[in-house]
């Protein structure tokens, strides 16, 4: 009996916050609404009905079976959110144009950069690439030197080669209008796809990256998301008639609100729906992903001349393929750092004169070792300022300006 009573309690309160939902009184996070919203749902609220409690952890309740959100919940989840997006959704650079029809160029170039860069460098990026390329014309009739030294610092450069292929085809076929046409062209997965489609032609297509997975799993209380999993939650809440602002409230709720370590639940305009936020602990959900164990790579590399002008060498690969650096040998397999030096130097031609010293970077799991060393003879040198260069041979440059500035500093 008394189980039953509690049953009761906890399947009514859950109803007061849905229809403090429903009724747009709690939309926000803020007020007397919302606060009786957070009262009810630190009182033991279930608002997921059929969530099994596995265990009971240090800072609360672990929850580790998936909700399906009733039918009927998610008119006022999308209500609520959308709410909330338009009046804190974030002022974006690429965001230009009305609803569902923003500016199809900079939707596909912002995507693209935000794909592996924070929004916060993503900005300064994506305005110096629009400077080089106000259009799609301008992109395609640029030489991939040009391209690629305007995406420098950016990193997977293979996204900038690929933009460049997609930019001759969009000059000579024309701009697409649907999810099928943007998915067709030369590096464009389906998100990146389905993002442009809705933001720019005002197509139902729901996004899936890592925010949207982040929200979904936190809202239904799944640890172990599959990609096809995220996929179909997102068609399903997916706002049809507002497919674009719909997409851009989930990704920016989860870059703003539902972040990875510390969740801002108090802010979230779908609490009252999450099972995460349920549990206790939110940040749990969902489970870390298994990553790829880093490998250590160990190389060096030839400074031909000075930080101006220096022998350069296109890179090869799908990382670093295109940009131009150092002349650099990779250490093979317990071979020694003297032994690929004197591979390097030989291949060159030039004479080795002594040490300038070693920087780390870490790319796509993995953490390279450079060491630098300064040489004379070989080939000619080209302009710095002029070359495309990753990261690490900046990195490698800078121990030359170091070098220099200790040469004439005052005793």
């Amino acid at each position: 009996m008394q189980r039953r009573d509690a049953e009761g309690q906890q399947a009514g309160a859950g109803a007061k916050v849905r229809r403090l939902y429903q009724s747009g009184e709690a939309v926000g996070g803020s007020g007397g609404a919302a606060l009786a919203v957070q009262r009810t749902l630190r009182a033991g609220a279930s608002v997921c009905p059929g969530l099994a409690k596995d265990t009971v952890g240090a800072r609360g309740p672990r929850y580790t079976r998936a909700v399906t959100l009733s039918s009927t919940d998610l008119p006022a989840v999308r209500a609520a959110l959308l709410a909330w997006f338009d009046r804190s959704g974030r002022a974006l650079p690429w965001r230009v144009g009305p609803e569902g029809r923003r500016d199809p160029y900079r939707v596909w170039v912002s995507e693209v950069l935000l794909q592996q860069t924070q929004v916060s460098r993503g900005r300064v990026y994506f305005e110096r690439f629009l400077e080089a390329f106000p259009t799609v014309q301008a992109l395609a009739d640029a030489p991939i030197e040009a391209v690629l030294k305007a995406w420098e610092g950016c990193g997977y450069y293979a996204r900038a080669r690929n933009l460049h292929k997609a930019a001759g085809v969009l000059a000579r076929e024309g701009i697409p209008a649907s999810y099928a046409g943007w998915r067709a062209l030369p590096g464009v997965g389906p998100y990146t796809a389905a993002a442009v489609a809705s933001l720019a032609c005002g197509e139902a297509r729901a996004v899936n990256d890592g925010n949207v997975r982040r929200v979904l799993a936190r809202l239904r209380g799944e640890l172990q998301p599959t990609e096809a999993w995220v996929q179909a939650r997102a068609d399903e809440l997916l706002d049809l008639s507002r497919p674009g602002a719909f997409n851009e409230a989930v990704m920016d709720l989860g870059a703003t609100v539902c972040t990875p370590k510390a969740p801002k639940c108090g802010e979230c305009p779908v609490s009252a729906w999450c099972a995460a936020f349920a549990s206790g602990d939110p940040a749990a959900f969902p489970a870390p992903k298994v990553r790829a164990a880093v490998r250590d790579v160990r190389a060096v590399a030839l400074l031909l001349g000075d930080g101006r002008e220096a022998v350069l060498e296109r890179r090869q690969g799908t990382l670093l393929g295109g940009l131009m650096g150092l002349p650099t040998e990779v250490l093979a397999e317990g071979e020694t750092e003297r032994a690929a030096l004197t591979r390097l130097a030989g291949r060159l031609g030039v004479t080795v004169t002594g040490e300038l010293g070693t920087v780390t970077h870490g790319m796509t799991h993995r953490r390279i070792t450079l060491t630098v060393y300064a040489g004379v003879g070989g080939p000619a040198r080209s302009r710095v300022a002029e070359a495309a260069l990753s990261r690490l041979d900046h990195k490698a440059l800078a121990l030359w300006e170091r070098r220099r500035a200790s040469l004439f500093a005052p005793a």
